[in-house]
């Protein structure tokens, strides 16, 4: 962790730069994967998954008992939360919805837009570090208001061969009902190719580390759409010395905590308090908050973590 008090103008590309990394090597590395489930189907996931995740899978597509059973195996608690994160991800994107708008541009010419939905969607949902829930909801959601016709979702099962519980049981509320024990760049070769197990799809959509980024960017060249690649998360907090130092340091511990590990980038969190006393009550606190947390070493990781921390007077201003 870095801090920075009132840097000069100068300073700032050279604090901010992102880190850079080389990763073409990987490109022939995931590319040799691709081809082995294009060619190798079912079999070859399996035989990955071993070698990489080093995971047995007998089963790849999760049954409707093991949907079923996940209802019960989650709190109470976090089913609530759970919904209420549901209805507010249901308010923003159904305000997107648009009817057919036509523009008469001169006598006899009719021009119109009409929004379709992608027809076969794939859903990628990370689970290295932590059982992204908020995953599914935020890209099983939007699928589902839109009115895709085939929605099939994959996640990396843990060394119990399982997918956590929390992922299964919000897929489940949404009626996803094609889910695989899956992940890394031969979960993205499956949802593009096809096997005799998993359908392939026209878009796939889901952040993933670099295997799986590089993977999203090589099938994307072929006959499949993705979203975007993921790249490094960048978290800006702005405060004055009304804020809770607690609440700065949980919002850039969560960032670094979740999105810090094996992406294509280190992630960057990015605090500027508008004054200096403010400071002392962020660094103290961030510790506590990152002992609090379910991954404590991920935050002090140097290599996995580029924490900053300005105190510059005027910007407040400024922006506001």
């Amino acid at each position: 962790m870095e801090v920075y008090i009132n840097p000069s103008k100068e300073r700032w590309p050279e604090i901010i730069s992102r880190p850079k990394t080389d990763y073409s090597g990987l490109r022939k590395v995931v590319g040799s994967l691709l081809e082995k489930v294009r060619t190798g189907g079912d079999r070859a996931l399996m035989d990955i998954t071993l070698e990489f995740d080093r995971v047995s899978i007998p089963d790849l597509q999760i049954s409707k008992e093991e949907i079923a059973a996940a209802d019960k195996a989650v709190s109470e608690e976090l089913k609530e939360a759970i919904a209420l994160a549901r209805r507010n991800i249901e308010v923003f994107h159904k305000a997107q919805e648009t009817d057919d708008r036509i523009t008469i541009t001169s006598p006899g010419v009719k021009c119109w837009t009409r929004t379709v939905p992608v027809e076969k969607v794939g859903l990628y949902i990370p689970g290295g570090t932590a059982p992204l829930l908020s995953t599914v909801l935020m890209l099983g959601i939007p699928a589902c208001l839109a009115g895709c016709s085939e929605i099939i979702l994959c996640s990396p099962p843990g060394r119990d061969g399982k997918i956590p519980a929390s992922v299964l049981y919000c897929a489940g509320i949404l009626g996803i009902e094609k889910i695989y024990r899956l992940g890394g760049a031969q979960a993205i070769a499956a949802m593009a190719y096809g096997t005799e197990t998993i359908p392939s799809v026209d878009k796939i959509f889901g952040p993933g580390n670099r295997y799986v980024t590089v993977a999203k960017q090589l099938v994307s060249l072929e006959n499949v759409a993705i979203d975007l690649p993921a790249g490094p998360s960048e978290l800006a907090v702005i405060a004055d010395e009304t804020a809770d130092p607690v609440f700065v340091a949980a919002d850039l511990s969560v960032n670094t905590i979740f999105h810090a590990v094996d992406v294509m980038s280190p992630s960057t969190s990015i605090w500027v308090s508008v004054f200096r006393v403010s400071i002392s009550g962020v660094v103290a606190n961030k510790d506590a908050v990152n002992q609090e947390s379910p991954f404590p070493n991920v935050y002090n990781d140097p290599l996995s973590v580029v924490g900053i921390l300005f105190s510059v007077l005027p910007i407040f201003r400024k922006i506001f």
